[in-house]
């Protein structure tokens, strides 16, 4: 009985534990501000309506200098997943969450098609976000090539 209990302690523990772990990382990427909710999906389909690629994950983006870097939520890790410069973003097009989308997403969310060095990726967050983050994207300093549809 008192092993039961003593194993049923130090399991709660480790969670409460985890659970800091995991709150405190996000207070520190937050820390430097310029963060916003963003779910990825990286290697996105052409077709919008493909089922192709792999699945949205959802994460916070934070701007550091010509740079967005892009945590994954539901991790420890203290780096950044991905990194996209400025420089090598382009804005193919932007649509709202169609089908099972809609239930992956956060509501109210704006997916935005872009390429990344040949990649496609497709990055979806709010509207206000999206302003933002495309104001970001034209604010390049002069003679950088921007490309924002």
């Amino acid at each position: 009985m008192v092993l039961a209990l003593t194993v049923c302690g130090i399991v709660v523990a480790l969670v409460v534990v985890g659970l800091f772990v995991f709150g405190l990382r996000r207070r520190l990427i937050q820390r430097s501000g310029g963060t916003f909710d963003c779910s990825l999906r990286w290697d996105a389909p052409e077709a919008s309506g493909d089922s192709g690629g792999k699945g949205w994950a959802y994460g916070v983006a934070r701007y550091n200098g010509d740079r967005v870097e892009w945590f994954r939520v539901f991790s420890y890790a203290p780096r950044p997943r991905r990194v996209l410069e400025r420089s090598a973003i382009e804005v193919a097009g932007r649509r709202v969450p169609e089908g099972e989308e809609e239930l992956a997403l956060l509501s109210d969310s704006v997916i935005l098609a872009c390429l990344h060095r040949g990649a496609r990726l497709e990055l979806a967050m709010s509207e206000d976000a999206l302003t933002g983050f495309l104001a970001w994207l034209e604010a390049a300093p002069p003679g950088q090539r921007v490309n924002v549809a």
